[in-house]
């Protein structure tokens, strides 16, 4: 009986002992198979422009321009910056809202085909913004200033980006602002559809 226990007990030392080689042998053969390039993309390919342009009209009239121009720092670190207009009109008054952003995207997945083969080619990030933006205070009654006022919001949140050319893609992100100040400027969440080229 102690010796069809300690062989159980060798054999199954054995197994992990094999799969432990198995293991290291295959880690050691991906990594030796990578092949790491020897230098980063020019600039030029690595600089992208887009943003998002939103049209809403009936009884309230939203009209946004937000154009972006970025630069990916990482393969699968982004950064952006840019302007952005809104007109909003309801069937009271009327608004102008101007300002800009800056942004920063983290890809989580770049091909989520290679996790779930069904067909498609999408990515999946992270994304954090930080947004200024001028408001009219005739606009908003409970701001306690009067002309332009400027309000500062984080936003954060994710989204999925799919392929529609070599070095185009149209994302779609959730967003939530961190610290709305009240002004119900954004939606709750957030939800942006843009185009990156």
């Amino acid at each position: 009986m102690i010796l069809t226990y300690s062989y159980k007990k060798i054999s199954r030392y054995r197994n992990y002992f094999v799969l432990s080689l198995l293991l290291l042998f295959s880690t050691v053969s991906m990594i030796s198979g990578q092949q790491e390039r020897e230098e980063p993309p020019p600039f030029k390919e690595r600089l992208f422009f887009g943003g998002n342009f939103g049209l809403q009209f009936g009884t309230f009239t939203d009209i946004q321009v937000a154009p972006v121009i970025g630069l990916w720092v990482l393969p699968r670190l982004a950064v952006g910056v840019g302007p952005d207009y809104r007109f909003y009109k309801d069937p009271y008054e009327r608004t102008n809202i101007y300002g800009g952003k800056g942004y920063m995207q983290f890809v989580v997945i770049k091909n989520l085909n290679s996790f779930l083969p069904l067909g498609v080619n999408t990515g999946i990030f992270f994304h954090a913004e930080d947004e200024l933006l001028s408001l009219e205070s005739s606009y908003w009654k409970g701001a306690g200033t009067s002309g332009r006022f400027y309000i500062n919001t984080l936003l954060a949140g994710g989204g999925i980006s799919q392929q529609i050319g070599r070095r185009s893609s149209m994302n779609i992100m959730v967003l939530w602002a961190l610290n709305d100040p009240g002004y119900e400027v954004y939606g709750t969440p957030e939800i942006r559809v843009s185009l990156i080229f």
